[in-house]
């Protein structure tokens, strides 16, 4: 039935699952721009549908239907007049549908929300059309799928209307892991990297098939990346700006808030937000938030003894990351830009953070590899300014990149190292991590166990401060595939 997918084993399965039932289903998948739920869906069914028809982007309703009209003919066979709403639109589908005589029918609806242009009524028309399907001989399997995130989780998944509770499943396409970006560029693209070269370009692109499946396997590493981003005409240049304005409406306030956090790596509470750029309170800012958390741009996350107001948001999205830091302001005219950039110490700082960010993509690795992936547990960084005790005692304050506090009375507190080899521990670092510990417990009143683990590149170089390290993570680690 499905031609070749790489990965997307469990998203293949909950499809599988619905196709296979004897109910109608409605199936909606969603993720953000580019991260392969069209080439999911079209893949699995080979193409092979009763009915398929893709929204256009900011394209008037009745363009839109004509086109449906258009595509209704061809599967039909005959001419079909234009329909003049959505409403007629989806009760010639229907028409057709019936006509096909089969037990089963196959609709896949392609960028949803985009069908939804102002005063359209296209959802009260797609919510009729579903809820009045009442073919007891023919069960209808309808996927649909959107980029825009926002839309698909308000008014489909979580529509407080005609469509409350008749979702099927909603399966969420997340990009690829490192695994599975491994898989696609040695099987689709053919290309032979090391996997510390597959980090890197992870850290660039985030796992996002499309911009993945651009590799040029004839170029070096670094020239790819000249080519996505500085080279004249350089095919990544402009997406930043066109993946936010297909994902939310207002894209200028959400590009504000990722704007924000790229000058903040570790993080910033909401007010700090507010503050920093100067948008609406309340419901506007609080909605934002939720929609980039959602599309997995941002997270949120809290630390021991905070209260809910003092929560940290965390720019987490890689692709984002890059291009804010090297791409958007970028006025040099070299288009060798990242080749040259191979000692600079900007970049040294940006992968450090960048290969933080990896490792949190990859939580579930860590934890596989710590032998606690069926712990409960909560995954966040932590910070303390230098103050003093009431004692007179001096804290010089300090941050700890990853915590991993968990139910069985342990806290990894975790270091993420991006090197070239073996990362050496030195005297100065042991006392630093000894000191960190010491504020961390003394700070969060902890009873329980503090363990110090490092996820490292290719491991830690043994030496008399290596002691200090009670677990190790490396990259051949976050390469495990999950298994869910």
């Amino acid at each position: 039935m499905k031609t070749e997918i790489i990965g997307r084993l469990y998203e293949q399965n909950l499809i599988k699952q619905c196709y296979e039932s004897p109910k109608s289903e409605l199936v909606a998948v969603y993720g953000r721009r580019r991260v392969g739920k069209t080439f999911l869906v079209r893949s699995f069914f080979s193409e092979q549908f009763d009915f398929c028809f893709t929204g256009m982007y900011e394209t008037a309703r009745s363009v839109q239907l004509k086109q449906f009209g258009k595509e209704l003919s061809k599967f039909f066979d005959c001419e079909i007049a234009a329909p003049k709403d959505w409403f007629e639109a989806f009760d010639k589908l229907q028409e057709y549908l019936l006509s096909l005589n089969k037990e089963k029918v196959v609709v896949f609806l392609d960028e949803l929300p985009w069908m939804d242009t102002q005063k359209s009524n296209f959802l009260p028309a797609f919510s009729y059309f579903w809820n009045m399907w009442n073919s007891g001989k023919t069960s209808l399997k309808l996927f649909v799928c959107g980029s825009a995130t926002t839309w698909m989780m308000d008014k489909l998944v979580g529509d407080k209307g005609g469509l409350y509770g008749r979702i099927s499943r909603a399966i969420y396409l997340e990009p690829f892991s490192l695994s599975e970006t491994e898989l696609f560029l040695s099987t689709v693209k053919k290309v032979n990297l090391s996997r510390r070269q597959i980090i890197e370009l992870y850290m660039v692109m985030g796992g996002i098939p499309y911009y993945l499946d651009m590799f040029d396997k004839s170029l070096p590493l670094a020239r790819n990346i000249d080519q996505f981003f500085f080279a004249n005409g350089a095919v990544l240049k402009n997406e930043f700006d066109f993946l936010f304005r297909s994902l939310f409406k207002e894209s200028k306030s959400y590009k504000k808030v990722i704007e924000a956090l790229s000058g903040k790596l570790k993080g910033m509470t909401r007010e700090e937000i507010l503050a920093e750029t100067k948008l609406t309170g309340g419901g506007t800012l609080s909605e934002i938030l939720d929609n980039l958390c959602s599309c997995d741009f941002i997270r949120k996350y809290s630390s021991i003894g905070k209260k809910e107001k003092d929560c940290m948001y965390q720019l987490t999205d890689l692709f984002s990351l890059f291009y804010l830091k090297f791409v958007q302001k970028n006025v040099s005219q070299d288009e060798h830009f990242w080749s040259n950039m191979t000692d600079s110490g900007v970049k040294a700082a940006w992968s450090g953070y960048a290969f933080e960010q990896v490792c949190l993509h990859h939580i579930w690795q860590i934890k596989n590899k710590l032998g606690i992936a069926g712990v409960l547990s909560n995954a966040y960084s932590w910070s303390a300014r230098p103050f003093v005790d009431s004692d007179g005692t001096e804290w010089k304050g300090g941050q700890i990149d990853l915590l991993i506090d968990r139910k069985d009375d342990v806290i990894n507190l975790c270091e993420m190292k991006f090197t070239d080899e073996e990362y050496v521990i030195t005297d100065a670092y042991e006392k630093t991590l000894r000191e960190r510990i010491a504020l961390f417990k003394h700070v969060s009143k902890t009873k329980k166990a503090i363990n110090c683990t490092f996820v490292t590149t290719y491991g830690i170089k043994s030496n008399s401060h290596s002691g200090i390290v009670n677990s190790e993570v490396t990259m051949e680690d976050l390469f495990t595939p999950k298994n869910r």
